[in-house]
């Protein structure tokens, strides 16, 4: 048995709580950005992914029209920084809509840290910043997609294991539906299949491991 829905019978509003309730889970993009006068606006967008590696490009998307995306076409900068697990009253408390002429920064009590190449800060307490340069922004539909061209990356050294970013260090925070989160738990490793060593049917690997 399953239960249909109809877009159109449901409605905008039920078709996101729908979407964002069965595709799970999300990462979050805590993006930072500059307004023309100055102001710096923190908010934690999840509809987030990389949208080229060559070039280094990483998507958000801004439903209706946010701070995010005004003040990054204003200035075509922004840094994307990570949502770790101890962060998480901050990160949530960054997603209050603020007026646009308070910074969430200040309000939430964390720290700017100066970014390399771009003019937006990095968030001091994250331990990961993308540096951005306003790509292009599409339409599509409601949303409107922002895609920034990656231009630095800076990773602090405590979630490095030799030399490469450790999953259980950066401990990273993932959006689900409704009110709910969900933190990194069991982590586990299964090498993919090359068509060479195909068994010629379908047998649930022996070598997957949790780790």
């Amino acid at each position: 048995m399953r239960t249909d829905f109809d877009p159109d019978a449901v409605g905008a509003r039920g078709v996101y709580k729908l979407l964002t309730a069965v595709i799970v889970p999300r990462a979050i993009a805590w993006v930072v950005t500059r307004s023309a006068e100055g102001v710096d606006n923190l908010a934690p967008h999840s509809f987030f992914t990389v949208a080229s590696t060559d070039p280094p490009i990483v998507q958000f998307t801004s439903v209706g029209e946010k701070d995010s995306l005004r003040n990054a076409q204003a200035t075509e900068e922004f840094t994307v920084c990570l949502t770790p697990e101890p962060l998480l009253e901050h990160i949530n408390a960054t997603a209050t809509d603020f007026p646009s002429h308070e910074s969430e920064i200040d309000a939430a009590g964390l720290t700017r840290e100066p970014s390399l190449l771009v003019k937006t800060p990095r968030i001091a307490e994250s331990p990961v910043a993308l540096e951005c340069r306003l790509e292009q922004t599409l339409d599509v539909g409601n949303c409107t997609l922002v895609l920034g061209r990656v231009v630095h990356i800076a990773v602090s050294d405590d979630v490095l294991v030799d030399g490469k970013p450790d999953v259980r260090r950066l401990a990273p925070l993932a959006r689900l539906g409704g009110d709910e989160w969900s933190t990194l738990g069991e982590v586990v490793a299964t090498p993919r299949i090359r068509y060479s060593d195909w068994p010629g049917h379908f047998t649930e690997s022996s070598g997957s491991s949790s780790s």
